[in-house]
């Protein structure tokens, strides 16, 4: 999915099937490997095949080409900027009957990929408030907007705000892939004959999961010195240095395989 949104998506073109091997045998995916994830990429409606004579070449499908572009959206823009904060949180309150395990993982799961936090259970918290209707979406789609309620409100002066944060994320393991992410690609000077593609390639690739583990929380919010902002400056700085060369190697394998 990496190397069809760097370098398939931005061309209106469809590739053969011995070029995408090429590529991920760059990055030391035995062709197996590389073929089966071809049929499980078309087998999930990302890409479509075409036979063209004994060759077989690939497009993306709509659906590819919508979810990949998001995807780069989300991607390329993580960490690029940072949004002003009123102090505000919004505050989510829905409970889920013990007894309901699966339906309470569903809501954990898809509440905390889009941002939100749970200092204690039934509720759940965000600095973001646009995310209500976003909440209000999953709710209504868990079957559990009739008992679910939400509120727009500053921190009062019971408690800390500081300790909230620490009981709703869990920051460390997150900081430690992010300092993971510094310690790989600082200092990285690539070379040889596909060296900026599979450099470019496993930067993306590992910068892309970032977008949906980190809560976005304010900088104010955050611990002082929070590698997340030395990250996101590195990968930014890094793709736009590597882009140039990295796109000409990519055509260079369109190129070898016509």
């Amino acid at each position: 999915m990496t190397i069809l949104g760097e370098y398939v998506l931005p061309r209106d073109q469809s590739i053969w099937t011995s070029t995408l091997v090429e590529a991920l045998r760059v990055l030391d995916i035995e062709e197996k490997s590389a073929r089966q994830a071809l049929a499980r990429s078309s087998a999930e409606g990302w890409v479509v095949s075409e036979r063209v004579g004994r060759r077989v070449r690939w497009s993306l499908t709509p659906p590819g080409r919508r979810l990949l572009t998001e995807g780069a959206e989300r991607i390329y823009a993580f960490g690029n900027e940072e949004k002003a904060w009123d102090d505000r949180w919004l505050m989510l309150i829905v409970s889920v009957p013990e007894a309901k395990r699966d339906l309470r993982h569903r809501l954990r799961t898809r509440l905390t990929w889009a941002g939100f936090g749970s200092p204690v259970a039934g509720v759940w918290v965000s600095p973001d408030l646009s995310r209500q209707r976003e909440a209000q979406q999953i709710v209504q789609e868990l079957g559990l907007d009739a008992q679910a309620m939400s509120f727009t409100a500053a921190y009062g002066d019971v408690g800390d705000q500081e300790t909230m944060v620490a009981r709703s994320w869990d920051l460390s393991d997150l900081k430690d892939r992010y300092e993971d992410f510094i310690d790989r690609f600082t200092g990285l000077h690539p070379s040889g004959e596909r060296g900026v593609l599979r450099a470019q390639t496993e930067l993306v690739h590992e910068w892309r999961s970032f977008p949906f583990l980190d809560p976005r929380l304010p900088l104010k919010l955050l611990p002082d010195g929070w590698s997340g902002v030395r990250a996101a400056d590195l990968f930014h700085r890094k793709h736009v240095e590597w882009r140039p060369e990295a796109q000409a190697q990519w055509d260079e394998l369109v190129a070898a395989s016509d």
